[in-house]
């Protein structure tokens, strides 16, 4: 089915404003379903609920590795200057958009029991691709990703209207403390932290290389840091990484020689489908925020 164009609703969470504002304490659920609900247990839900993220150890075997590996090196060379592709200032991969339209065996990944079953049971609900991504971060130049909240992006410039969404990050090599992996801020995302500046036309050109707005200053973020402190999601290849789509996430640039490349699923629930972008004149490309709701395989 296909998302009609509505107006968006009551803005809860006003961002990109003119002046600074006050944190704002999250409404919505963390974890929408119970433990009967899907493949994971009590204890793994009450982690999610509190800390934000989890860390799912085999979401794909060591047999998936070397083909998806392969396809991120088939796919980066056969784009060229497609507009899906968002490459460093010096001209490598830093990111590849709608990998699973371009690739069967990324198409695959979506469909396994150890994937699509846990974003049902974390969204309670039938859930669609919000969007999907290919992350390249190649040793000694690989730059990282500043402190942002995902949701406060998808909120301003795609039209998110609740924190029903959830991302999971699945490693393709080792993610060690020391060539990049991501920092989080655990129990982030109950807080909603809005930003400062106006959405200037087709942000997301610039963005996706550096973003600089729509992230926390400094004060802000250090007041963030000090409350929740800081963890670092490492894990062998093929450990799965969930987080909520408000949590606040970053990583640092990779200079060692080991390079870390990851695929990027955000799931929507197809309740909380897109609307206007509450703090952009227009909506991104679809390649970036997905406006057709397809739910994926069958409900609950």
């Amino acid at each position: 089915m296909s998302a009609p164009s509505v107006a968006p609703l009551r803005d809860t969470y006003p961002t990109r404003l003119d002046h600074a504002a006050q944190p704002i304490a999250r409404i919505e659920p963390t974890v929408w379903a119970t433990e009967f609900s899907g493949p994971l247990d009590a204890g793994a839900l009450e982690t999610m609920d509190r800390r934000g993220y989890l860390l799912r150890p085999s979401t794909v075997g060591p047999d998936w590795i070397p083909p998806l590996t392969q396809e991120l090196e088939r796919i980066g060379s056969a784009l060229g200057d497609d507009p899906r592709i968002i490459r460093e200032p010096g001209g490598s991969v830093r990111s590849i958009f709608q990998p699973h339209v371009l690739s069967e065996v990324i198409e695959e990944v979506l469909g396994l029991d150890t994937v699509l079953p846990v974003a049902r049971q974390l969204l309670g609900s039938d859930v669609y691709l919000h969007q999907a991504r290919i992350n390249v971060m190649p040793g000694f130049v690989g730059t990282g990703f500043y402190w942002h909240s995902d949701f406060e992006t998808w909120h301003a410039e795609d039209g998110m209207p609740s924190m029903r969404a959830v991302s999971c990050s699945i490693s393709l090599s080792d993610n060690f403390p020391y060539n990049g992996a991501l920092m989080v801020m655990p129990g982030s995302h109950r807080t909603f932290y809005p930003c400062v500046g106006q959405t200037p036309a087709d942000n997301h050109r610039n963005s996706l290389v550096k973003q600089e707005l729509g992230v926390p200053d400094r004060a802000t973020l250090t007041e963030a840091a000090t409350r929740f402190g800081i963890d670092q999601a490492v894990g062998t290849a093929g450990t799965g990484l969930w987080f909520d789509s408000n949590l606040m996430h970053g990583s640092g640039s990779n200079i060692t020689p080991f390079p870390r490349s990851n695929v990027f699923l955000v799931f929507n629930s197809v309740e909380n489908q897109l609307g206007r972008p509450y703090a952009a004149a227009s909506p991104r490309p679809e390649y970036l925020a997905a406006r057709e709701v397809q739910p994926l395989g069958s409900g609950l």
